[in-house]
């Protein structure tokens, strides 16, 4: 058994109980028979066919009983090693009702231990989509609620006569319609470049990157020229394929971010070519962002504060759809900080993007 619990491949473990419970039937029956024998024949002086009759008659016995020992010992081992399948094809059916598993907790090895791993790595990559999902519908009615209640309210007003329609009132109401607009805009955009699709919406074309870099920073020239006081650009030039209005909107959305949320004086701005990609840094000096949980900012709706206002224009899903343009050009996206000091960075693969 110490062999056994060394194995750790499930054939492995398989094959070596299978071998031992036959190994086990062949002694049993084979030593009892010899024993027998030998004791009718010097013992009970039993020769010739009466003999033959009462060797077949005991190894029908012994058979019997050897293999009802030997199928005992085989459940029970066999019984062991599937255990851990059950747990998992229970959790799978709770997942398959909708409810989420807690997580398996089976000690094993091999083939076993690393599915149970893999089961428990997804479980919680499920669970944590369905919170994102439930979170995301959450935050959908939160940003559309405000404007649709403002809507309504004056509609409502104006239809009583309570008030009396002018332009500035008008353009209240055009202000919150378009705020509406521009949150669907930007789901249906994210949607646009999550699904897959994106080379049969896109144009991808081989693009000179810094140039597009410029023009996003020409576009900030102004806001920027006024926030920081130590601005540093270092930008070489490189061409790749891809998609110039995505890659535009990519650069946008974080130097919006910065805006919004930068406390101190300096910025700096990176491109250089590494190897096979191109690297594109952003390092400024910001609000408070968790090193264990820097990732997050990525995600759909996501804010690092919950007192942070909203901001009208994003929702929160700005550098959500800068991952996902990232992705559909094969790159990367991210951030380093140490909590205030903040790097978002940007590797795009210099070859041919391919469908």
């Amino acid at each position: 058994m110490w062999l056994y619990r060394k194995l750790s491949n499930l054939l492995s473990k398989l094959v070596f109980l299978n071998s031992l419970v036959i190994l086990l039937v062949i002694l049993l029956a084979g030593l009892s028979l010899k024993n027998y024998a030998c004791y009718l024949v010097n013992s009970e002086q039993i020769v010739g066919q009466n003999l033959v009759t009462n060797l077949n008659e005991f190894l029908w016995k012994v058979s019997a009983i050897v293999f009802l020992i030997a199928g005992l010992l085989h459940y029970v081992s066999v019984k062991k090693i599937v255990r851990p399948i059950k747990h998992l094809s229970a959790a799978t059916r709770a997942i398959k009702e909708g409810n989420p598993p807690s997580k398996v907790e089976i000690k094993t090895s091999g083939e076993l231990e690393e599915l149970i791993k893999n089961f428990n790595a997804m479980s919680e990559t499920l669970y944590s989509i369905q919170e994102q999902r439930e979170e995301m519908l959450r935050d959908i009615a939160h940003e559309l609620r405000t404007p649709l209640t403002n809507i309504n309210g004056y509609l409502e007003a104006l239809q009583n006569e309570v008030i009396e329609g002018n332009p500035e009132l008008f353009g209240s109401l055009l202000e919150e319609s378009r705020r509406i607009t521009r949150i669907v805009e930007l789901i249906t955009e994210l949607h646009s470049w999550s699904n897959g699709n994106y080379f049969l919406d896109k144009q991808f074309d081989s693009i000179a990157i810094d140039k597009v870099l410029s023009e996003a920073l020409t576009t900030f020239h102004l806001k920027l020229e006024a926030r920081f006081s130590d601005i540093r650009f270092q930008i070489e030039q490189e061409s790749l394929l891809g998609n110039k209005d995505g890659l535009m909107q990519v650069f946008t959305n974080i130097l919006q971010n910065i805006l919004d949320y930068n406390i101190g004086s300096k910025l700096s701005i990176i491109g250089r070519t590494e190897n096979d990609s191109y690297i594109l840094s952003f390092t400024h000096t910001g609000q408070f962002i968790d090193p264990e949980k820097k990732e997050l900012i990525f995600e759909r709706f996501y804010r690092v504060e919950e007192s942070r206002s909203t901001k009208s224009d994003g929702a929160g899903l700005g550098l959500a759809i800068a991952k996902s343009i990232i992705s559909a050009h094969k790159g990367r996206i991210g951030i380093h900080t140490d909590g205030t000091i903040h790097t978002f960075w940007v590797k795009l693969p210099l070859y041919q993007v391919q469908k």
